[in-house]
């Protein structure tokens, strides 16, 4: 008994060594970016290490339900991967935030929306952007920054094929696929995530969830808001879709709009890399994108 009771907290030990290493090391980004002046040129990539503790992760509207059914069966089959993503982050010492806009009067009695609530008011260094669309606050596409999107989403983007689904407000709540716990926060609030950003005293910010061209370019705690506020702004290319109909300009199929978009994203405002650099496992590719080399 008296061998066992020692092998067993030897394994305790070695267990706990093991995670607080984890959380000591640094985050190795492979961060891809493109050149605005030549879109033909190759990416570039460059290793980055970012000190976890000083890092967050953004969760963009990953929600339960969506109007458009392609979108949402996307969501549904992205959100156990990227939720293994989160989990591996958050081990290692990245603060989360989950950020499913409109709904975060469903979780108002959650630890993760009350701590969000809580954060002491941070002045950001630029005005805040105060734009709308539907109904909340945006930061548009900047046309002198950026010029515009290499897809057309003028009709926002259903990629049902045959009859296209019926615009609606569908989402309740955020997808139960993503796991809450003690210390995330919630919020969908610009001025919410800057004072916990502040509090923290965290510069670098990595973005996921969907849509691309829309909400994670485009929310008060997108990339662009993040990255004029001066932030180390990043994508997580593989945890991300768009809201394109291949139907549409430029008459690419789904995916490679999507690529598009990232591409976009690498020239305009910020780098990307993939879950690979975080899990240590192969990177998130949906199974109906069938192209050989995305």
């Amino acid at each position: 008994m008296k061998i066992l009771h020692k092998l067993i907290c030897a394994s305790a030990l070695i267990n706990m060594m093991m995670s607080m290493s984890a959380l000591a090391e640094d985050l190795e980004l492979n961060l891809r970016s493109r050149s605005k002046e030549d879109a033909s040129a190759d990416p570039t990539t460059k290793q980055v290490n970012w000190k976890p503790e000083k890092t967050a992760l953004i969760i963009c509207d990953m929600w339960d339900d969506h109007w458009c059914k392609s979108a949402s069966r996307r969501v549904a089959e992205m959100a156990p991967v990227l939720n293994e993503t989160v989990k591996a982050a958050r081990a290692r010492g990245v603060f989360i935030i989950h950020a499913p806009s409109s709904v975060v009067d469903f979780h108002k009695t959650t630890p993760q929306r009350k701590l969000a609530q809580a954060a002491k008011f941070a002045k950001a260094p630029i005005e805040l952007s105060t734009a709308l669309r539907w109904g909340t606050t945006w930061c548009w596409t900047d046309p002198k920054h950026e010029g515009v999107l290499p897809i057309d989403d003028s009709d926002m983007g259903c990629s049902c094929k045959g009859e296209k689904c019926e615009i609606r407000e569908a989402w309740s709540r955020q997808i139960k696929l993503i796991e809450m716990v003690e210390g995330d926060a919630l919020t969908d609030s610009g001025q919410e995530t800057y004072n916990l950003l502040a509090e923290r005293g965290i510069d670098n910010v990595i973005l996921c969830g969907v849509h691309l061209n829309m909400c994670v370019l485009g929310r008060p705690f997108g990339i662009r808001q993040m990255t004029k506020l001066g932030k180390n702004v990043t994508l997580m290319r593989d945890m991300t879709d768009t809201m394109y109909n291949p139907e549409r300009p430029p008459g690419v199929d789904h995916f490679t709009g999507t690529d598009l978009v990232i591409g976009h994203v690498e020239s305009y405002w910020c780098p990307s890399f993939t879950s690979a650099d975080i899990t240590g496992k192969k990177a998130f590719k949906f199974k109906g994108d069938l192209r050989k080399n995305p």
